[in-house]
């Protein structure tokens, strides 16, 4: 039952993934589960670019740990290592992206939410394939376009990474009840 699979998926962070690989199969079947997401006047905003090699994943961990350096006021060489090893840690990365409707015929923030409800069917695929995710909105997201080619009002709005998990998720829970959530007019 869908509502099982929504209680239970869990963000899995890349130190918890273990180096099983995610085959190009696993991520075309999440793929396809993100395009059938809702859209408003059919514009599908979503875009992915995937990091699956090794090659490409340190080609992105290369790229984020120069540009944290770039960036930032007061580098730590900590948080450099550790932006840089997120890719190496993953199965795969896949850049979450939105191309704006050039026409600009719905607000940005459908836009926006359409790509975001494409991430959860990914995430809920992923979920059910035992594939661990999470995604990542860093500062660094805003520089993608120096690494790979976008197009005229494409952005990246994060990454979500993946690997394959052993141990047992947690426990979900909310701080409140939709009850206090929520009013019946």
């Amino acid at each position: 039952m869908i509502s099982k699979t929504i209680q239970n998926r869990r963000a899995v962070y890349p130190a918890q993934y273990n180096t099983k690989p995610i085959s190009k199969e696993e991520i075309q079947h999440l793929l396809e589960a993100a395009n059938w997401a809702p859209t408003h006047k059919k514009t599908e905003p979503w875009r992915f670019k995937i990091f699956h090699s090794e090659t490409a994943r340190k080609k992105l961990a290369d790229f984020l740990g120069k540009t944290y350096q770039e960036i930032t006021e007061n580098p730590s060489e900590f948080k450099r290592k550790k932006v840089q090893q997120k890719p190496m840690q993953s199965a795969c990365v896949i850049a979450i992206c939105l191309q704006r409707d050039p026409k600009e015929s719905v607000p940005e923030w459908e836009e926006i939410a359409a790509t975001a409800i494409a991430v959860q069917n990914m995430w809920l695929t992923a979920h059910e394939l035992k594939i661990g995710a999470y995604w990542s909105s860093p500062a660094l997201k805003d520089h993608l376009h120096k690494l790979t080619d976008f197009k005229e009002g494409e952005r990246c709005l994060g990454f979500f990474y993946m690997g394959k998990y052993d141990q047992k998720l947690s426990e979900g829970k909310r701080k409140t009840s939709i009850d206090e959530k929520t009013i019946w007019i």
